[in-house]
């Protein structure tokens, strides 16, 4: 997931400001199925490792995201030249991962020495509102950003429920993906779209409804199962008591890192200082610069924020240590997968891709939306945008105006169904990781899948329906 945010602190998923395709040398035209086997095996490493050899996985899944990644590479020296993999390597590494990674990195250090202290209680009222604030605040700071914030106070105000994996799955479906689908500050795929010239409100205006229906939707289904398990679980109302602490945001410098984390964003994308090619790949310097900002974000917060506030949160550095381990694994074997899917027609993808065209050649919008979601649940929702952007012409001015409802249902596509797995969107898998080390029995990958496809693929086709069809 690249991250981009422009626009007051959306700035925070700007993984990159460039699509995520592999260098030009990878024709994908070239490639067939087989290319995809280290990408298919990176990921059932990650459904399969963590329920049979937990202890193996904890241990050595750096080497096994190595093998995959090395899997994927090797085939690109032997049948193309070793220019050719470290063009590749090196335009993953400086245009996806690092700037994903590091975007990661000073979110995740500047929300863990943000605390909120107080009487923060379980409840199923107290649940839904953190939700639907989590949700609200997404599509302005963005679902990593929103989710780092919100994240920790709820892992606190649950932490003496028995059952409590149910508040963390749709937390991941509302903050860390649905609550950020209406301004391109809220996710990466929007972002994109917005550098491409769709015009900053436009999602407001043309994916408000849908939002408001999932969003609605999720959230009463939430609290209705909620206050089931919490009755079940013997709690009853209560009020708070007299010497309850009231109700306290504390972080000092970090908020105002936050601002800078946006601003930071927001300037790389508007300011233009030229740039570099290295090996291959054109850089931006302003985008060096941004990274460069990131990493003495993340030193300032470690500065000044007082340790006591970390240890409140219960800080440590292993969740993003698993994330940038993982993510290393996808970003690089995902790249021949870009390659083909960018072919579009002339690839190996072509069946696929003829799905959504009608006799005449008219956009199919329901299969837009339901081929864009669900490439976008097991692939880095930005580029896949970006391949039915340009799959659908490409021309945001024509896109806005007669091909809206395409435009909706690609974007709809990428955002909502991002929730689908863990790996679908980039706040999914730290909120996964952040909440397994505090405890909570997170589902495995196929078991958050069950969830998922229980709760959301039934309400994504009643939007589909709604908004899409016909």
């Amino acid at each position: 997931m690249t991250t981009k945010r422009a626009g007051l602190a959306a700035a925070f998923l700007l993984l990159s400001a460039a699509p995520a395709f592999a260098a030009e040398g990878l024709d994908g035209r070239t490639l067939g199925l087989p290319w995809a086997l280290p990408f298919v095996g990176m990921l059932l490493s990650i459904a399969i490792f963590p329920l049979v050899a937990s202890d193996f996985w904890h241990h050595h899944r750096g080497k096994v995201a190595a093998f995959w990644a090395a899997l994927a590479l090797i085939p690109i020296v032997v049948t193309r030249s070793l220019g050719t993999a470290g063009e590749a390597l090196v335009h993953t590494a400086l245009m996806e991962y690092i700037p994903f990674i590091l975007l990661l990195l000073a979110l995740f250090t500047v929300a863990g020495g943000i605390v909120v202290r107080g009487n923060l209680h379980g409840s199923p009222g107290t649940n839904a509102g953190l939700l639907a604030i989590g949700a609200g605040l997404a599509s302005i700071i963005g679902t990593t950003g929103a989710a780092m914030i919100m994240i920790r106070p709820l892992i606190r105000a649950n932490d003496d429920r028995k059952h409590n994996v149910h508040v963390f799955v749709f937390f991941i479906f509302l903050v860390a993906n649905a609550g950020g689908a209406l301004t391109p500050l809220g996710d990466p795929p929007l972002f994109l779209g917005f550098l491409r010239g769709v015009s900053f409100f436009w999602p407001t205006v043309h994916l408000l409804l849908p939002a408001l229906l999932i969003v609605g939707v999720l959230l009463a289904l939430f609290y209705v199962m909620d206050s089931i398990i919490y009755r079940r679980e013997g709690h009853l109302p209560k009020d708070p008591t007299p010497d309850s602490p009231p109700l306290r945001v504390v972080g000092g410098i970090n908020f105002l890192l936050i601002a800078a984390i946006i601003g930071t964003i927001l300037l790389s994308a508007s300011v233009d200082l030229g740039e570099v090619v290295i090996y291959g790949t054109h850089e931006p310097i302003t985008a060096l610069l941004r990274d460069a900002a990131f990493l003495i974000i993340v030193g300032l917060s470690l500065a000044f924020t007082p340790a006591e506030h970390r240890a409140e949160n219960k800080f440590d550095w292993e969740p993003i240590k698993e994330v940038a381990q993982l993510f290393a694994g996808i970003f690089i074997t995902i790249i021949p997968v870009l390659a083909m899917l960018k072919t579009g027609m002339g690839g190996v993808f072509a069946p696929l891709v003829a799905l959504v065209q009608g006799p005449a050649g008219e956009p199919n919008n329901l299969a837009y939306f339901w081929i864009t979601g669900g490439l976008s649940s097991f692939l880095d929702n930005a580029p896949t945008y970006l391949v039915f952007f340009e799959l659908a012409g490409g021309d945001a001015q024509k896109l806005m105006t007669e091909g809206a409802t395409t435009l909706a249902a690609i974007s709809a596509g990428a955002v909502f169904m991002g929730a689908n797995t863990y790996i679908g969107n980039a706040p999914n898998f730290m909120v996964y990781a952040m909440a397994r080390d505090a405890g909570v029995k997170m589902p495995g990958f196929f078991g958050y899948m069950l969830w998922s496809g229980a709760i959301l693929l039934p309400l994504f086709a009643v939007v589909g329906w709604l908004f899409f069809a016909g």
